[in-house]
């Protein structure tokens, strides 16, 4: 971090003036490159911040953007958009009210916190100086005066402060600076302000406000674990990389690219990771897991050494430790992060992606190592299947016919170039693109999965599409998450944000529906249906009109009923200047080809005693996968 020049001279401004104006003068900088470290605030205001953070905005709007959400957790949701698609460099403040606005921020730095993304909450606080007590919206806590409804969000931040005194402010602002541009630490980042004291006068040093760079550090392998890291992958046989989203991260696309044409070992792709390689890169073998294909789950089943590069080694992606199953099979684990670098008992290589991978490659290649023309030619044969069963989920050649939701897919796999960024977060969508979608660029496939978050994908696109104001951004979701969070469409129809929406109605929770099924629940509770006679959504479908609710929020809507309706209308989206839906009721997979059903299994415990035969069969089944669970320690 470059420090500003010392000086004695100071400026009077109240606590919420003088963090806007600080957080203004924030940049950060990775090779080369100052990024300006908080684009733009959001925020909602109440009576816990529109006196504080609001009138400062207003003070000192020409310094801080300033952008009107609906809802606070889809607030969260946009910065966190703009983060990930700003390579962590750059994201935005969020600013609510104390109370249900300050408690409705937790979902979003939960998901923040989770995916290792920085987002910035201020949210308001009860009074300092307690004039009155309670005040409005104050819980009470009887053993402890010191808490607020902002203590929720200790657990799901990465620093959490309380500024109860104006001169606090400085190194309270400067710890959450070094948090969120921490690449190992980073996520979400909670200052609560107590509303009296936002609105408190003090004498500032002039230094607060001087320009602040932050660097953002790659560092390297330590040669010792970098030696051992190339031992681990010459004596390697049948190594498979696991790439996630540290790749991104880190911008390592291109020094995964050389490391993968250079040895030619497969690459297979996490959920967050999924892009590291273009899907037609001949080492690219698709997403891996549960949610994954043919091609990479059969590699780790068989690997002797999985290379994870930027990956957690979350449950999906380890078939809750069923997955890699080979005698013998080894970790080396190239992270930023050291509890991640030391999961599954993995050999370690701490460092940067990028560096690392760099690293990796060279040494490699002063020993000419290459994976074994067979093993290529085995994983290159079943690569070319697996994209035969891609080509059958996506073939829609009756025209006049309802849409699968694979269908939907292939018709967009047809109209995008690398320039297009497609957004989903939850639902039976996460499945089908992790197993089918062709990624064409490196941050094309924006996939929220390590909090699979309903509702994230509308706000999250807006935020992308503020981060990649030229290009294409296609918000893919389901009824059921629609209905969780349409709110901000009317935020993107307010600032012109021109995304484009595709919602597939398909009546209900699909994803659970299916994985109700087969862990013996019978899809109860899983369908949007009137209640039949015995009590269970069963009955007809609801007669919503999502397209019409939509279009009530100021959305261009475009109504598709068949594959040709279809066609054309996201056609005609992906032109679109302005905000567009595309609405389409997509047909069941019972009637129809669907996406290739799951090739590795999840650990989701089933009714250990039933007496209906549905869950009895479940049952049976699962203490056949768990058995096969190994204990990576």
């Amino acid at each position: 971090m470059t420090e500003p020049k010392t000086s004695t001279a100071t400026t009077r401004l109240t606590v919420a003036q003088a963090l806007v104006r600080f957080l203004a003068a924030q940049y950060t900088e990775r090779d080369g490159v100052r990024r300006r470290l908080i684009g733009a605030t959001w925020g909602i205001f109440g009576h816990g911040n529109v006196a504080g953070l609001g009138q400062a905005l207003v003070e000192y709007a020409d310094e801080m953007p300033y952008h009107q959400g609906r809802n606070e957790q889809a607030m969260v949701h946009a910065a966190v958009g703009y983060a990930r698609q700003s390579h962590r460099l750059s994201t935005h403040a969020v600013t609510t009210s104390i109370g249900p606005g300050a408690t409705n921020l937790v979902t979003g730095a939960a998901l923040a916190t989770i995916n290792h993304l920085p987002v910035l909450l201020l949210p308001g606080d009860i009074f300092a100086t307690r004039p009155a007590d309670p005040v409005l919206q104050q819980l009470e806590v009887p053993y402890a005066g010191d808490v607020s409804v902002n203590d929720c969000l200790r657990p799901v931040s990465k620093y959490f402060d309380r500024v109860t005194r104006p001169e606090a402010l400085i190194p309270a602002a400067l710890q959450a600076m070094r948090v969120l541009t921490d690449p190992v630490a980073t996520g979400a980042v909670t200052l609560a302000l107590p509303q009296d004291v936002q609105a408190e006068g003090f004498d500032w040093p002039e230094e607060f406000f001087a320009e602040r760079v932050w660097a953002v550090r790659r560092p390297g392998a330590d040669p010792e674990e970098l030696a051992a890291a190339v031992r681990a992958v010459r004596d390697a046989r049948r190594p498979l990389v696991v790439a996630g989203g540290g790749v991104h991260h880190s911008e390592a696309e291109d020094a995964l690219k050389e490391f993968a044409d250079a040895t030619r070992i497969p690459v297979a792709s996490t959920q967050a990771g999924k892009g590291s390689l273009r899907w037609d890169h001949p080492a690219d073998v698709g997403g891996i897991g549960h949610t994954g294909t043919a091609t990479a789950d059969e590699l780790a089943r068989m690997a002797d050494l999985v290379i994870g590069v930027g990956t957690r080694y979350t449950d999906f992606t380890t078939a809750s430790g069923t997955l890699f199953s080979a005698q013998g099979v080894r970790f080396l684990n190239l992270n930023i992060a050291p509890f991640d670098g030391h999961k599954l008992s993995g050999q370690p290589l701490i460092a940067d992606a990028r560096t690392g991978l760099e690293a990796l490659t060279e040494a490699l290649a002063m020993h000419g190592h290459r994976a074994e023309p067979a093993y290529v030619t085995e994983y290159s044969d079943d690569k070319e299947r697996w994209e035969y069963r891609v080509d059958a989920a996506y073939e829609a050649d009756e025209p006049d016919t309802r849409p699968t939701q694979p269908q939907v897919l292939g018709l967009l796999d047809e109209l995008v170039t690398g320039d297009d960024i497609v957004i989903n977060a939850a639902g039976s969508l996460p499945g089908d693109l992790h197993k089918l979608w062709r990624t064409r660029s490196r941050d094309q496939y924006h996939v929220e999965y390590g909090y699979s978050c309903m509702g994230y994908e509308i706000p999250a696109a807006i935020g992308v599409r503020m981060a990649a104001p030229d290009r294409p951004v296609w918000a893919l979701v389901g009824d059921g998450t629609y209905l969780m969070m349409p709110t901000e469409l009317v935020t993107a129809v307010q600032e012109g944000v021109a995304i484009k929406v595709v919602v597939l109605q398909n009546h209900g929770y699909a994803s659970i529906g299916g994985l109700s099924e087969t862990v013996g629940g019978e899809r109860f509770g899983t369908a949007y249906r009137y209640q039949s006679e015995d009590g269970t959504y069963t009955g007809r479908p609801l007669p919503v009109d999502l397209a019409a609710n939509a279009a009530s929020l100021g959305m261009r809507v475009l109504r598709a009923k068949t594959v040709r309706d279809l066609r054309a209308a996201l056609a005609e989206a992906r032109a679109a200047d302005t905000p567009t839906c595309v609405y389409v009721e997509t047909e069941t997979a019972d009637t129809v080809s669907g996406a290739p059903p799951a090739q590795a299994w999840w650990d989701v415990p089933v009714a250990e005693t039933a007496t209906r035969p549905s869950a009895v069969k479940a049952r049976e089944e699962y203490d056949r996968h768990s058995a096969a669970r190994r204990r990576h320690l």
